[in-house]
């Protein structure tokens, strides 16, 4: 496949803006996807790390749509000729709370693209950096990285998952039945069909079934840090996703502090490789 990395390069410096509010709805309805009571969320409640990820939504209109149910290529991301687009990680500074109601603006920009050749072919990353405000003040900075890689050869296996962490001091089973899965597709937007549609997952993506959303699982891991530890204050937040978790089985968010205020998470897929890999830095 032609990927002119040059030309993927000019959309370096590209930046959008966006303007939303902090919503109390959202808010109440992520705690009841997460298996908590969110009736006691007022405004001036503040809003958990990560949570700010049910703000500023893509709003593409129905005509713009592709097939995957991502908006055409082009625009303020740069246009990658490579089907597959993942949430790959991100790197977030938590500065100052956000609160619900509050009105909040984010600044974002394109801060590299890079291409590498993998195991099963060229990968393109896309490196984009926001900055969230709340009320004017700088509030969350994130870098977030994409990856945009080709579908794999018909026949070729899942990769190795790579090990696992070992002596949890928590652990939590997640079932990521397609209810959970189109709940936060819900909340957040997102149409991309490999979270919803069965047929077109397995059919034309070639996965085993329904993938959980990259995000949720970030989510889930700060979730079981709130659960165990309901005073923490996370001061910086970093996760990387390293395999795909599938609606197939239940998985497994995990955690121990690995110092005074430093934290390990992880999630573990039911075969007990690891998903996604993680660390928390308490103020």
């Amino acid at each position: 496949m032609n990927l002119d990395i040059d030309y993927l390069r000019t959309w370096i410096g590209r930046t959008e803006t966006a303007h939303d509010h902090a919503a109390l709805q959202p808010l109440r309805a992520l705690c009841a996807t997460l298996d908590r009571d969110g009736s006691g969320l007022e405004p001036g409640a503040e809003v958990p790390p990560c949570w700010h990820w049910l703000y500023f939504v893509p709003l593409h209109r129905q005509s713009d749509m592709g097939a995957d149910g991502h908006a055409r290529r082009g625009g303020f991301l740069p246009p990658v000729a490579l089907p597959r687009r993942m949430w790959a990680g991100s790197r977030l500074e938590f500065l100052a709370p956000v609160r619900a109601a509050q009105a909040i603006h984010r600044t974002s920009r394109i801060e590299d693209v890079r291409l590498k050749n993998g195991r099963t072919g060229p990968l393109v990353f896309v490196q984009v950096h926001h900055e969230i405000r709340a009320e004017g003040q700088l509030a969350i900075r994130e870098q977030h990285d994409i990856v945009y890689r080709d579908k794999p050869q018909p026949g070729a296996s899942m990769p190795v998952g790579a090990p696992a962490p070992q002596h949890a001091a928590w652990t939590r089973e997640i079932v990521p039945d397609d209810v959970l899965l189109f709940r936060y597709s819900a909340l957040t937007f997102n149409s991309h069909r490999i979270h919803y549609d069965r047929r077109s997952v397995t059919g034309v993506e070639g996965y085993p079934g329904l993938v959980v959303h990259g995000p949720l699982i970030a989510t889930l891991l700060l979730d079981l840090l709130q659960r165990q530890l309901p005073a923490a204050r996370v001061r910086v937040f970093s996760f990387k996703a390293l395999q795909p978790v599938f609606d197939l089985a239940p998985f497994f968010v995990c955690g121990r502090m690995t110092g005074d205020q430093a934290v390990r998470l992880w999630a573990l897929t039911s075969e007990g490789h690891l998903a996604m890999d993680a660390h928390a830095d308490l103020a």
